[in-house]
């Protein structure tokens, strides 16, 4: 009769690099998420450039977004131009100091841009930005 010895067993082993490679990939999968998280609120226009384009920090914001067509979005949802007075009163009775960022299309009737500054300014709200591109600077 043969009796196994209790040391001639196998010992259970973990494997490290399928660990490894499951981090790597949890680790890329939240990169790839939060970095989806931060983005324009606005509608996606075809933005004018300037040479003097420079971030603004956009904290207490909204986003409005004229389109080629003249359509007008409030942080992505589509209105009528009589309704921007009442979301502008709103955003201004919500934060201290507001700030509007207008999202314009390169094509847009300038008057309509002009419209929605007045309206700002109307409501009480002094900190408005145009929304612009980087300017590609060509040197020959």
């Amino acid at each position: 009769m043969n009796v196994p010895s209790p040391s001639s067993r196998k010992r259970a082993r973990i494997e490290i690099i399928p660990l490894i490679d499951i981090m790597f990939f949890l680790l890329a999968t939240f990169l790839m998420v939060s970095l989806s998280m931060i983005k324009n609120q606005g509608v996606q226009v075809n933005l004018p450039a300037a040479a003097t384009s420079a971030p603004q920090e956009q904290k207490d914001f909204a986003i409005i977004s004229i389109t080629e067509q003249g359509d007008i979005f409030y942080n992505k949802e589509k209105i009528e131009p009589d309704q921007l007075r009442p979301y502008l009163e709103s955003l201004r009775d919500t934060y201290a100091e507001p700030k509007v960022f207008i999202n314009g299309d390169e094509k847009v009737v300038f008057g309509k841009v002009v419209t929605v500054l007045d309206e700002a300014r109307q409501v009480g709200i002094v900190k408005v930005a145009i929304q612009t591109k980087k300017e590609q600077v060509i040197h020959k």
